[in-house]
Formats: structure tokens, sequence, C-alpha cells
């Protein structure tokens, strides 16, 4: 097979779950030679985090086949919430707290995709010009029987929980970003399914053309959590090397197949070999390692994972602080003052609850006492992998 036959393998099958209309349908569209536009949304709800970096890998695929690609900022939808896998309505953010979210989106965006080759558009730029006629318009190409279909619908009517009017609206809003920007595809996680086709089913009526929709397997813990913005599983792309690297050491030894398959770039015939090594009996530990040394080398580069690696080894291994610690200065050496002025609590009373539960340690010894006093020269540690010297 040639190198392009393999690369169009690849983007159609590794992490994929579902292909709208087809399967066979895209594969002649990339070997036509058409340079497809090709777009994925991401509101800035939030941090952008791991389970973002599994679509945006798909979208490099696209891109190293020369494909137009369009990062698509939600601006204006994230001010609604998509509903997905929402047991409640999003709380409404404001446009100011949506763009200070998206602050750093680019350069995130930017240890992924070529920036040179990549284009950022925002939908409050058609979204927030529309009429009222335009959005009843919109809405005439829909049925709520079909609105209804989703399924954290469903369960909130079990349930007796509300359905807020606007949250129907958002499905018909992402759908239209398909229309004003012309695109011929969108890929996104299997959870935006229902959004995605909500776009195909507009372009079919309001352009008369056809949008491939490609969605991905998403990470998930053995819960069925998924790596989320607001979850407490997540990895984020803003995460120091070291933290990435013990984030993904946390997890479980169920989630590092899929790991490797959709939040790595290690070739298919090398997981294979992997899945054997685990059925064989092979030290799941050292199998996360290598997953946990994949990632962070995406996203921090190969001397930041060696470092990160070598570090883990220390801390864990050899039960020992690492080298590379911090120091600070403060007057006041109250245990409680130190761990805020270092960063190692966001606040007081944080800094107690961690206290309480027994997660500081001050020279290798829990402290709970909030009235402790640090001395000059001691090293202090907050959970297993965050340290700090005091001057």
């Amino acid at each position: 097979m040639s190198n392009t036959g393999q690369q169009i393998k690849e983007v159609l099958e590794r992490g994929v779950e579902n292909i709208y209309p087809n399967k066979e349908a895209l594969e002649r569209a990339l070997k036509s030679g058409k340079k497809l536009k090709i777009y994925n949304g991401i509101d800035p709800t939030g941090t952008i985090h791991i389970g973002h970096g599994v679509v945006l890998e798909k979208m490099r695929q696209f891109q190293n086949l020369g494909h137009k690609i369009i990062i698509l900022i939600g601006d204006f939808t994230a001010q609604i919430g998509d509903p997905t896998d929402k047991s409640a309505a999003r709380k409404p953010l404001t446009h100011k707290e949506v763009l200070a979210n998206a602050k750093n989106y680019k350069k995130l965006i930017g240890k992924i995709l070529d920036p040179k080759k990549t284009e950022f558009k925002f939908n409050s730029k058609w979204l927030k010009k529309m009429k009222f006629s335009d959005v009843v318009e919109l809405a005439s190409e829909f049925t709520v029987q079909r609105l209804l279909e989703r399924d954290m619908f469903e369960k909130r009517i079990k349930e007796g929980k509300p359905i807020h009017l606007h949250e129907f609206l958002y499905p018909i809003m992402q759908g239209y970003d398909s229309v004003a920007m012309d695109v011929d595809m969108e890929v996104g996680g299997n959870d935006q399914t229902y959004n995605m086709l909500a776009g195909r089913t507009l372009m079919k009526s309001l352009k008369g053309k056809e949008k491939f929709v490609l969605t991905l397997k998403i990470l998930e813990d053995p819960t069925g959590a998924k790596m989320s913005a607001t979850g407490n599983n997540r990895v984020d792309l803003v995460d120091s090397p070291e933290d990435m690297y013990g984030k993904v050491m946390s997890w479980t030894d169920g989630m590092i197949l899929p790991a490797f398959e959709i939040a790595t770039r290690m070739p298919i015939d090398k997981i294979n070999q992997i899945k054997k090594d685990l059925q064989a009996g092979k030290n799941p530990k050292e199998l996360k390692m290598l997953l946990a040394y994949s990632i962070v080398k995406i996203y921090h580069g190969q001397s930041a994972a060696n470092q990160a690696q070598e570090n883990f080894k220390k801390v864990f291994e050899n039960k020992a602080t690492p080298d590379d610690i911090a120091e600070i200065e403060v007057k006041d050496k109250n245990i409680i003052e130190v761990l805020v002025a270092s960063g190692l609590a966001s606040s007081k009373s944080e800094a107690r609850r961690v206290l309480q539960q027994g997660g500081v340690k001050v020279e290798g010894k829990v402290v709970k006492d909030d009235k402790f006093e640090v001395v000059s020269g001691s090293i202090v540690q907050k959970g297993k992998r965050h340290f700090t010297k005091i001057k």
C-alpha cells in the first residue's frame, strides 16, 4: 500500500466510531484528490484537555493529507451551553468569560496542528447577526420529536427535570455553523454526533450539499465518565510535563489500550503488540509509563518527556524528591501561609482541607496541624507530585 493509501486507511479507521453517510463515500472523496474543508468546533467553557487533543490528532491526520483545516471557536454557542451529557442546563457564561477561557487556545492547538495551515474562526461572526426570523426559519427544519431524541433530554423527562427552550436551539446553531462556513466535513467526539448531524441536515436542505461527519471514540474511565472540561479526571494541555505524566499514571489499567489508540501516535502494529503483552501478563505499570511518556512527548517534546519520566521514577520508585524543586521565600512560615504562597493550595480553605486529609508532608512527615511552623530549608510536599522548598 502506498504511503498516501496507508494514511487514508489510518484516518478512516484509527479511533473512528462512525462515518456519515458511510466510510466508502468518504474514502472515495479522499482518494479523488479533492481538498476537503474540514472543521472541528470547540466551545471555550474551560481549559483545553486531552479529550480535545484526541480530536485535534485526527484533524492533524487530515491536515497531513493536504486538506483545509478550520478550528471554530464557539464564542457564541459557549454562552448558551451544549446540553450534551448534562443532567441539568449549563450555567450561562458571559462573552467576556468565554474569551478569557479561549485566550491560549491557539497556542495550545498549535502543539498539534500546523498554525500556518490552520484557520481559526469565531461563530459569533454570523450567529450574533441573525434575526429572529432567521432562527425561526432554521428551527422549521427540525421537529420537536427529533430534538427530544437526545438521550439527556429523555433522561431529564423521566426524572422530572426541566428542559429549557434555549437548549433545543443549541444543535440548530451548531448545525448552522456548517452552513455559514460551507464545509465538506465535521470531526468530533461521538458525544457530539447529534449536533454534527444537525449540521448535515441543514447543509442538505439549505445548500443541497452532502456533509461528511466523522465521530471518534472518546477517552473514558471505567465508570464511563469522559475526559471533560469540567470533570475531575482530565489531563489539561496546560499541565506541566510532570503533572501530565503523573495524571496518566493514575489512570486505570483498563484505559491503557484505548488511550494508546486515540491519544498517541504509536503505530498500530506496536499497539497490537502491547495488547498481546498485557494478555501475556506483562506488568501494566511498564506499559502505562510508556503511555504517559508518549502523551507528554506530543505536547511538550521528547526532552520534557524524558525529564518527567525520570522525576516520576525518583519520586515513586526511589521515594526521592525531584531535582528541580522551586524555592520560595516567605515571611510567614505558618504551614497554611506557605501552602498558599507556594501555589500548592489556591486558598487558605483548600490548604486546611488538604491538611485535614493528610495530604501534606514536611520533610517526609505528614502534617495536619494548621498552626505548624515550617523551618527554613524544609521541603514541603502536597500529594504525590507537588513540592516546594522554603528558603
